[in-house]
């Protein structure tokens, strides 16, 4: 089985945000030579937590810190955009990295009401839009003329026979929605199960293997989905560590938002016994503990859901203890580890 990557450039509370846009290309350096097979990055805006607000310039920079494993965003917002734009920015990408670029898309926000606004105003009348904005997204992708346009810059090679050659679009979702839509163009979908703790998933993958609409590039469904899991060399020292994101939902669940806390900080404060009851619902449904712990659960999941990769994305305070996660689930799922000058798996 794949596993892949999705990371959100987490800001740390008594550190400055810049420093998680950088932890990132660390961290794509990292799990590129553990084996994972893609490395994607989300796109928010407005938020003091998750801070990667421009994806596609920080897959430029990733794009040059590697060379093997696939980049790309999970997901650029579309109603934002131009799918013009949008295509002109991947094309350009995909000539830093040749054949190894993904572009999910969705039609979520990925901030409040005020902050969509100011990126464009008429953002919510453009969802309405959104399979019109990803047809043409396909079509000027190619590197031929759409609507009596071309997206450049072109590839060098015939790219109606060069599918391999071209970004791979993706649609991201969390309801029957995207999952419908993928379907109807024959595109892959990926499920964020992280973001609904796994409610309506099966349903989901069903209705988009059921409707699936087969194509030249994608003659058979392509499916993932995106987990949180936290793994530790004993389950005891996951579930400390897995305190910073436990404290970051309650709080979210109130409406208060905040740079990730550092678990000794969570520990020494305690939660409150109604709070208490919150962080128990989160933790029985979480892939937290050790690598065989948490190796057993994905799998079972993957078994359930029919899927041949996962993506997984990572919470932790201090940064070491987010790679020695990648690292101990890598070795468990035996994922292929490459060196390269100045790169070496931990």
């Amino acid at each position: 089985m794949k596993l892949s990557v999705l990371d959100q450039s987490l800001a740390l509370s008594g550190h400055g945000e810049d420093e998680a846009i950088r932890d990132t290309l660390d961290l794509a350096q990292h799990c590129e030579a553990l084996g994972y097979h893609r490395f994607w990055l989300s796109e928010h805006h407005g938020l003091p937590t998750i801070v990667g607000s421009a994806p596609e310039i920080l897959l430029a920079a990733i794009a040059a810190r590697t060379r093997r494993i696939r980049i790309g965003s999970a997901g650029v917002m579309l109603p934002h955009y131009s799918a013009l734009k949008v295509a002109e920015q991947f094309r350009v990408l995909d000539a830093l990295a040749p054949g190894r670029i993904d572009l999910g898309v969705g039609r979520a926000p990925g901030g409040d009401v005020r902050t969509a606004q100011a990126l464009n105003p008429h953002a919510y009348a453009a969802a309405e839009n959104f399979p019109e904005q990803v047809r043409d997204l396909q079509a000027w992708l190619t590197g031929l003329p759409h609507r009596g346009i071309v997206a450049h810059p072109r590839g060098p090679v015939d790219l109606q026979s060069s599918f391999d050659r071209l970004p791979e679009v993706w649609v991201l979702g969390s309801s029957d929605y995207g999952a419908q839509l993928a379907a109807q163009f024959g595109l892959p979908y990926a499920f964020a199960y992280f973001f609904m703790d796994g409610e309506g998933a099966e349903q989901a993958l069903t209705l988009y293997t059921t409707l699936y609409q087969p194509n030249e590039r994608h003659p058979r469904p392509q499916a993932t989905v995106c987990v949180w899991a936290l793994v530790a060399d004993t389950a005891e020292e996951a579930q400390y560590h897995a305190l910073s994101r436990d404290r970051w939902r309650v709080d979210r669940n109130r409406g208060v938002m905040a740079p990730l806390q550092s678990p000794e900080e969570i520990a020494a404060r305690g939660f409150t016994a109604d709070e208490h009851v919150e962080v128990e619902a989160f933790r029985r449904k979480s892939f937290v503990g050790t690598a065989e712990q948490v190796g057993a659960q994905l799998r079972h999941l993957a078994g359930r859901l029919e899927l041949d990769e996962l993506v997984i994305n990572t919470w932790a305070y201090n940064p070491a203890v987010r790679r020695q996660s990648y690292a101990l689930l890598a070795r468990e799922f035996g994922l292929t580890a490459i060196t390269r000058p100045g790169i070496a798996p931990d």
